[in-house]
């Protein structure tokens, strides 16, 4: 690769983030980083922004997983050369293994890096995104992500000085504002007083999807989707009148739907 090989990194714990960006410094001096990304969503509209060279993606991330997000590269940045971060996971280290994907195991090891960088520098066998997406349906699904506790099955929200408690079934969506989140259901709108990143790992992945940096929607409250010439989708919901906008890098979370 040409010496201004761009790169994001995705890692939703900080100081491992850090601890990564400054050995790539060390193993890959002249390598740039043009985006630092805590959560998935985040590291597919820097993909799709930025279309780097090389992407560390973490696996289990809050919301979309390194896997997702792999997914949706292969639209976003197809060129992109992908390495899994991962903790030990021996169903996963073993799908990779057969499929010559590479991956950095938890706490990253400097030489396990040097290796790395020296196969991507070398332009060596590992696939680009758009080959990577077809590679890890030909390996199985592999385990999505699990929050660490149980999904929430009800929360805690404000409307005005009424505190009321809502069904984590009856939300139709999640919106970010600022610091905090607006929980929207058929009947009205109310404020939850944490963000909506710190809501994610508590939400039922096979339920809840983002579709923009700010929107999570409940996959059992929408009607139909459309596409747009520019590759942006439209949800259409049940049981409100407002639509609202996918993301042109989400809308490969909806193919297979």
């Amino acid at each position: 690769m040409h010496d201004t090989t761009t790169c994001i990194v995705a890692e939703d714990e900080a100081l491992l983030r850090q601890a990564l960006v400054a050995e790539l410094a060390r193993a890959w001096p002249s390598l740039k980083i043009v985006a630092e990304c805590e959560d998935g969503a985040s590291a597919v509209e820097a993909l799709a922004e930025h279309q780097p060279e090389v992407a560390f993606l973490d696996i289990r991330m809050p919301g979309l997983t390194g896997l997702e997000v792999a997914a949706a590269a292969a639209d976003a940045s197809p060129r992109t050369r992908i390495v899994f971060v991962t903790a030990y996971d021996q169903y996963a280290i073993d799908a990779f293994d057969r499929g010559a994907i590479d991956y950095l195991l938890k706490p990253v090891k400097p030489e396990r890096l040097d290796a790395t960088v020296a196969r991507l520098q070398a332009r060596d066998t590992l696939p680009d995104a758009a080959s990577l997406a077809a590679l890890l349906d030909t390996l199985g699904a592999l385990p999505k992500s699990t929050a660490s506790v149980e999904p929430l099955t009800w929360l805690t929200a404000s409307a005005g000085r009424e505190t009321r408690l809502i069904l984590i079934d009856d939300v139709a969506y999640f919106r970010a504002d600022q610091k905090y989140t607006t929980v929207v259901t058929a009947e009205g709108e109310a404020l939850l007083r944490s963000s909506l990143r710190e809501l994610l790992p508590r939400l039922d992945g096979n339920t809840f999807k983002q579709i923009h940096r700010s929107t999570i929607v409940n996959l059992k409250a929408i009607a139909g989707i459309t596409r747009d010439d520019t590759g942006r989708g439209t949800v259409r919901l049940k049981q409100r009148p407002e639509t609202l906008t996918v993301s042109q890098p989400f809308m490969t979370l909806f193919k297979h739907m």
